[in-house]
């Protein structure tokens, strides 16, 4: 059982993912019937387990910003919850009626576990249609009439007990007041995460790889709060060079305080592709520890950790167990203070376009986030929330982590392809890279020190000139300067991103052959 000693050596062992799925179960079975109306009040504590003897989160009053500090509850969401009164006639919100929506019902047909390919879903998958009124006519629990309507900024409470489920399954926080809150993705969240942790009035920065998610950096950018990059190697963030920049960090020479947030992307970081080991994580979560920092954990990646690369016999996973267990541990599991907040997605792992995702955080932090969301998102989309109900509820817990166990099988393959044809084409005394344990992305180090010109040209220039002969060439590549997180530093070494997400085997092979003769053409003499 995890304590306040501050020791991430103190978290327990993750239970068995079955065993916590038999335990939702009997809990739903024992509950009966979820009855959640049009914009239902709702949270996580309605749908966790037992916290017994779990310790309650640090408050965090210190790392909030004062805009943050400044919300308070939306009045006309707070008087939603007198809806559930019996014979209650309402006069008071402006919630339209369902007798006026335009649609009657909606169908799709989707995977039956676990044939999951495209094939398969045509000839043999599962039709599921949702209507209007399915909840009146005693056929579901959630329904287009409650769906298009206003909602609450915490989204459904079909969705939100899905997502609390989940979050036991796969996180299980060490501490008790943990709760979930549905976003509209990982992007908006994390804009709402910075305005909600950090503020330009107290000089605050942000603690980040030395390269970052690029759309990260551009939603701090005008916030007007500094990044600082740290080194990073093969599994991304160094601890013990982390620990130094903070130790010694003088305030009146950087003329800010010391950072008091770190955004990291553990798994398959983007861009670089490096994933954070076990150990890695405890280590840097000790550092944040030691310093008070606190942690935004950006896992859109988490379901893509696959096989080491050329290993000689993959260690296939056959059950949620087994695949569960071979995940590194989150930063939620290790957090023994509550002070990460972990942004979740389906984005990577069903479908962008949802536009639906969740966070992980301490009751504190997300009734902060969700008094911002009110006033701004509202929560996300009910067509989104009530068509990824209807599928995941389709699966249950299982399924869904089978459709992950098929998810990682095929971007092992895909990222296999992409390294065969790096391996086929890139010229290697110039070109290096490590090959990805999780994600979507392989990081291309350039050898400069050997270019013709390297002493007339700065690294930029030469960064540019490998980038538009690559576009006259006919492939696309991200620059790695896009993803500096110092931008106003020069480049202290020539890298670029490549992806495996879309493209086919045969236009990757094609693609990596053009950026291999724009990489030869430009260190010609």
């Amino acid at each position: 059982m995890a304590t306040t000693n501050g020791s991430v050596g103190m978290v327990s062992s993750k239970a068995q993912a079955s065993k916590v799925i038999d335990e939702i179960l009997k809990r739903r079975a024992d509950a009966g019937k979820l009855v959640a109306g049009v914009a239902a009040a709702s949270n996580s504590d309605m749908f966790k387990g037992p916290q017994h003897g779990k310790p309650m989160a640090k408050r965090w009053d210190h790392h909030i910003s004062e805009e943050s500090l400044r919300r308070q509850p939306c009045a006309l969401k707070e008087a939603a919850q007198f809806l559930k009164k019996p014979g209650l006639i309402s006069l008071g919100g402006g919630l339209p009626s369902s007798k006026v929506f335009p649609f009657a019902e909606l169908g799709m047909k989707i995977p039956a576990v676990p044939k999951f390919s495209e094939q398969d879903t045509m000839q043999a998958g599962v039709t599921k249609t949702i209507g209007k009124y399915d909840v009146q006519n005693g056929k579901a629990e959630y329904d287009l009439s409650i769906a298009l309507n206003y909602s609450q900024a915490t989204g459904s409470a079909q969705m939100l007990r899905f997502l609390t489920e989940h979050t036991e399954i796969i996180c299980q926080p060490p501490y008790a007041d943990w709760a979930v809150c549905p976003t509209i993705g990982s992007t908006g969240a994390l804009e709402q995460a910075f305005r909600l942790l950090c503020d330009k009035n107290r000089r605050d920065s942000v603690l980040t790889e030395e390269f970052s998610f690029s759309t990260a950096l551009e939603t701090i950018e005008p916030l007007g709060v500094s990044v600082i990059g740290t080194a990073i190697d093969s599994e991304g963030i160094v601890p013990a060079a982390m620990d130094e920049l903070l130790s010694k960090w003088d305030e009146t020479a950087r003329g800010l305080r010391r950072p008091h947030v770190l955004y990291t992307v553990p798994s398959g970081q983007n861009p670089t592709g490096a994933t954070q080991s076990a150990e890695r994580r405890k280590a840097i979560y000790a550092v944040a520890q030691k310093h008070d920092l606190f942690i935004i954990e950006d896992e859109p990646y988490y379901f893509l950790q696959m096989e080491p690369y050329n290993q000689v016999q993959y260690n296939t996973v056959d059950t949620v167990d087994e695949f569960v267990n071979s995940l590194a541990p989150t930063y939620v599991n290790l957090d023994v203070d509550g002070r990460v907040i972990r942004l979740d997605s389906f984005s990577k792992v069903l479908v962008p376009g949802s536009r639906l995702g969740w966070i992980v955080a301490s009751q504190q932090i997300v009734e902060r986030y969700q008094r911002h969301a009110e006033v701004a998102s509202q929560g996300p989309s009910g067509f989104s929330q009530v068509i990824l109900h209807k599928l995941l509820e389709t699966w249950g817990h299982e399924g869904y982590l089978k459709w992950l166990m098929n998810l990682r099988v095929e971007y092992t393959h895909k990222r296999n392809t992409l390294l065969t044809a790096c391996e086929k084409h890139l010229p290697q005394d110039l070109v290096s890279w490590t090959p990805p344990a999780a994600g979507m992305f392989i990081w291309l180090t350039i050898d400069h020190t050997k270019h013709p010109r390297i002493h007339k040209y700065n690294l930029e220039e030469i960064e540019e000139e490998i980038f538009k002969s690559s576009i006259d060439g006919g492939v696309l590549v991200a620059r790695g300067s896009w993803f500096r997180a110092e931008q106003h530093l020069p480049l202290s070494g020539l890298y670029f991103r490549v992806t495996y997400a879309m493209a086919s085997p045969e236009n990757m092979d094609i693609a990596v052959s053009r950026f291999g003769d724009a990489v030869r053409n430009s260190f010609k003499q």
